[in-house]
């Protein structure tokens, strides 16, 4: 992602029955493993998230950093302009952070596999996320990165996609809200 206009469209659903899932995306994708390590950063009054603004590094098992940030939801699905670029190290990325007044808020870890496969001739990124931190918990994350005056028919496949797949059961949440003990469905 990167240019203005591109929007994530994402749905993320509660999975019971991660085995049956994990084959089904099989008939679909090759499964690719990895693991995501998270740090928000936000100013010391929070500022950032009180403007509903998310600043991401991610360090991922493969050796790969990025340097994501996200804008306000445009939706009542929680689609948001997402603006990523590689980075070559985040320890770099938090000495600039920190010396400008920001601070790490928040850290997770995610087990991922992902699925990428096309529907209704739109790219889509499937990922069955365990998150450490919400243990015995397993998620599917299903986004398609589309322009905003798509977002709406992007959804619809995505919905598709996952009443296909069984998966009725979407979280509502973000996952941070979900670990700091609040209550309610996580994503």
């Amino acid at each position: 992602m990167g240019t203005a206009n591109q929007v994530e469209a994402e749905l993320t659903a509660f999975v019971h029955d991660p085995a049956g899932l994990h084959a089904e995306l099989s008939r679909r994708a090759v499964a690719e493993t990895c693991t995501y390590a998270d740090t928000y950063y936000d100013d010391a009054d929070r500022g950032l998230a009180g403007r509903g603004l998310k600043l991401r590094v991610r360090r991922i098992s493969t050796g790969e950093v990025l340097l994501t940030f996200k804008e306000p939801a445009i939706d009542a699905d929680g689609s948001k302009p997402e603006h990523e670029t590689t980075a070559g190290s985040a320890e770099t990325l938090h000495t600039v952070f920190t010396a400008l007044g920001l601070r790490e808020t928040a850290a997770l870890t995610k087990h991922c596999t992902n699925y990428r496969f096309t529907h209704d001739g739109r790219a889509l990124l499937a990922t069955v996320a365990e998150i450490a931190e919400l243990p015995g918990r397993t998620f599917l994350e299903l986004e398609c990165v589309t322009g905003e005056s798509e977002v709406r028919e992007a959804l619809q496949a995505i919905k598709q996609v996952l009443g296909d797949l069984g998966l009725h059961d979407l979280s509502t949440v973000s996952y941070l809200k979900q670990i700091s003990g609040s209550a309610g469905r996580s994503r």
